[in-house]
């Protein structure tokens, strides 16, 4: 899996309290817009792709948890990957899979969390699929 970028904006969203790891719904999109890890905040500032074709957004199960017993890192983590496949239609293109948090409902409204690159534009035909693949050492954040 390609690289995930964590946006400047999601570590004051974590020290102000606007984003609960451990309580917090996060969701993945799919968009062919560029984010940046300066001037994307939330959602709204990076449109993703139609939902149709067997595309939707995606709402994995996401823990907070640290990666062993007295290690001090702890580590926001995918517990799944996601594969779509399209059906009836194509959809796409889009180079980049993105993490929001879909919880708060006052300013920031779905704070990004972070995304991926992969480095061009994907577009999934009917009956292909695309994973949203998840390794063991993948983790949208660690701290320590």
């Amino acid at each position: 899996m390609a690289t995930f970028v964590v946006t400047d904006e999601f570590i004051n969203y974590l020290g102000t309290k606007k984003i609960d790891l451990s309580a917090d719904t996060f969701k993945w999109y799919l968009s062919n817009n560029a984010p940046t890890e300066a001037g994307s905040q939330v959602k709204a500032d990076v449109a993703g792709i139609t939902e149709q074709n067997g595309y939707t957004e995606w709402t994995p199960t996401v823990t907070w948890a640290e990666t062993g017993s007295g290690t001090g890192n702890w580590r926001l983590a995918v517990g799944a990957d996601k594969t779509w496949t399209a059906s009836g239609g194509s959809f796409g293109p889009f180079r980049y899979a993105i993490m929001y948090d879909d919880t708060p409902a006052a300013t920031p409204t779905d704070p990004l969390v972070g995304y991926v690159d992969y480095g061009s534009a994907i577009t999934v035909n009917t009956g292909e699929t695309f994973t949203l693949d998840f390794d063991s050492n993948f983790a949208a954040f660690v701290a320590s």
